[in-house]
């Protein structure tokens, strides 16, 4: 279901896809579009010594993705930006060339080689 706000921004409401981490106030989704647009998506440095609370939320969210889109292109919609973040440029990468970082309508997918070794927990449901 796509959702346009005012005549600026068009953004994909992932139906079914979980709000949150089980339990926690690890955000997965957002409501609705920020009024000046999507936040962009960077590569942040996930450093061995994080807490297993955030280690736990990576692959919480890296398991959502993967139950809901698979290893298909999927676009970003209402994916919460800080989670994805954390996963972009490994285990998220770029499904369209050129990409726009600061769309909600940019196209992601899962590189599974990567994900695999990174949350080796990862199984198909």
């Amino acid at each position: 279901m796509v959702f346009a706000f005012g005549t600026l921004f068009k953004m994909e409401k992932h139906r079914g896809f979980p709000g949150r981490l089980a339990g926690t106030d690890f955000q997965f989704t957002i409501r609705r579009a920020h009024k000046d647009g999507a936040t962009e998506i960077t590569e942040r440095i996930r450093y061995p010594d994080r807490r297993p609370p955030d280690r736990r939320a990576d692959a919480g969210f890296m398991q959502a993705l993967y139950d809901q889109f698979g290893t298909e292109p999927f676009e970003r919609g209402n994916l919460d930006a800080g989670r994805l973040c954390w996963l972009f440029g490994r285990e998220v990468i770029p499904a369209e060339d050129p990409f726009d970082a600061s769309s909600y309508t940019a196209l992601l997918r899962i590189d599974m080689k990567v994900a695999a070794v990174s949350f080796p927990e990862l199984r198909e449901r």
